[in-house]
């Protein structure tokens, strides 16, 4: 493979700017890559290793990549090896085994898309198997897996990128440039939910009609979870069950943590608290459809000390959304899909008083220092607030920027925006959130070591 490779990115700038609604400036980021050419021994040979929503995304998006061929796809379920051929064609290998793909000397990378609970072994094994891997968040589906992993990534350095893709977003880079740059002051507070109010949104996937154990190889799909016999709804809709998934906050709360790490340079939460509950989705499932969290963040290197609210709620009747806002002592900053808006008050002037309980001389006296301190107090003035948006041109995919920093890593040895330690490190408060949910209390952690601590007394 060739040396000379685009970076992630070779600029972020203003590309232009359009006011909307009361004239609110509207500043569009761009990114600029070349898009060389490859001869075909230069070519990164890729397997996809779970075909579900998030395989078939990963894979459509890994191939719009110059230089990127698909070879092979393993899956559980007949239907979407099928269906694989039917998207990426006849000539692509498929399989049930993933180890039919790990076994071949001629792949280069894989995409690990499969269920959480699977995450730790394939990688594990992808890795000794020499190939670099894409694997998709959360990283781990138990937190003392975590530590292995990484380990096993140093031992055989191959290059792991966990896929949570916002941390490669231009308007997430965008974020953190205005948050260094101290655009909203100190920061002390974030705010987060991702919110649903649809079926498909709180999990409950189609299940194709001829879902059956001929189609379905559930032996190997059960892996190391307790077995059980045959169960379409089990293996269609895994993240129901915490056998096999991570909840909401394994599948929603890892992105807001990789997205806040990535702009503040935080490592973790020090503290962890979570609650919430099965409200709505009585289907069967174990894992909870509301749970709210709250972070406490120690200072550490740049960042403050901060605390974090994290929700998700998946009955959610005003319609459902994202919001996510950091909020300093001079202004917020707020993500929304693709964009970052910055707004901030004026500068502070005087603090103004109160002073009706205090008796008439002391009220003159009083008013006599503070005008001596604040001589502009007198006069009436607005304060006057500001706000600007930073967004990525419409059509942006921040997921083809994090699949374009793995294959540069691959061909040039650049380093990823994800890697294993920087996935724990958002996985792991995660997990923490699961266990202070399942246990009913709060856990310590401790970010730079990535273990828990003992409980607070």
């Amino acid at each position: 493979m060739s040396p000379k490779k685009p970076s992630r990115r070779d600029f972020i700038k203003t590309a232009s700017t359009v006011t909307v609604g009361a004239g609110a400036p509207v500043h569009i980021l761009s990114n600029t890559v070349d898009s060389p050419t490859y001869s075909a021994n230069d070519k990164i040979r890729l397997a996809t290793i779970g075909m579900g929503t998030m395989g078939f995304g990963d894979t459509r998006t890994a191939l719009r990549i110059p230089g990127v061929e698909l070879v092979a796809v393993a899956d559980c379920y007949q239907g979407r090896l099928e269906r694989a051929k039917e998207i990426f064609g006849g000539s692509i290998t498929t399989t049930r085994d993933f180890r039919n793909i790990l076994s071949r000397s001629d792949i280069d990378a894989v995409v690990i898309a499969t269920p959480d609970h699977w995450h730790t072994q394939i990688a594990t094994e992808a890795m000794l198997s020499g190939k670099d891997i894409y694997l998709e968040k959360p990283m781990v589906h138990k937190l003392e897996e975590g530590a292995g992993l990484i380990k096993t990534q140093e031992d055989t350095e191959s290059l792991v990128q966990v896929g949570s893709q916002r941390v490669s977003s231009i308007a997430y880079e965008k974020a953190g440039e205005l948050f260094r740059a101290g655009a909203i002051g100190t920061l002390n507070m974030v705010e987060a939910f991702y919110n649903r109010n649809s079926a498909l949104g709180a999990w409950q996937y189609s299940i194709p009609t001829d879902a059956s154990p001929k189609t379905v190889d559930w032996d190997r799909f059960l892996g190391n979870a307790p077995n059980r016999p045959f169960d379409a709804t089990r293996f269609f809709r895994w993240r129901n069950y915490w056998d096999y998934g991570t909840g909401v906050a394994g599948d929603l709360f890892v992105h807001l943590f990789s997205g806040i790490h990535f702009v503040v340079g935080a490592k973790g939460p020090s503290r962890v608290f979570s609650t919430g509950g099965l409200r709505h989705w009585k289907d069967g499932r174990d894992v909870p459809d509301v749970m709210m969290s709250l972070f406490d963040y120690s200072r550490s290197g740049s960042h403050p000390a901060f605390n974090m609210s994290l929700q998700v709620n998946f009955a959610d009747g005003s319609g459902g959304g994202e919001h996510f806002r950091f909020i300093g002592d001079e202004g917020m900053m707020t993500i929304r899909g693709n964009s970052v808006t910055l707004s901030r008050l004026a500068a502070r002037g005087a603090p103004g008083y109160g002073i009706s309980t205090f008796s008439a001389k002391q009220q003159e006296k009083y008013l006599d220092s503070y005008r001596g301190k604040y001589p502009e107090s007198g006069k009436k003035k607005m304060r006057d607030s500001t706000s600007v948006t930073y967004s990525a041109p419409r059509g942006y995919n921040d997921r083809l920027d994090h699949f374009r920093n793995f294959f540069h890593a691959m061909r040039s040895g650049g380093s990823l925006v994800e890697d294993s330690t920087f996935g724990l490190r958002a996985a792991a408060p995660a997990l923490l959130c699961n266990l202070s949910y399942q246990n009913g209390r709060a856990f310590s952690w401790d970010p730079e070591n990535m273990k828990i601590m003992p409980p607070r007394i």
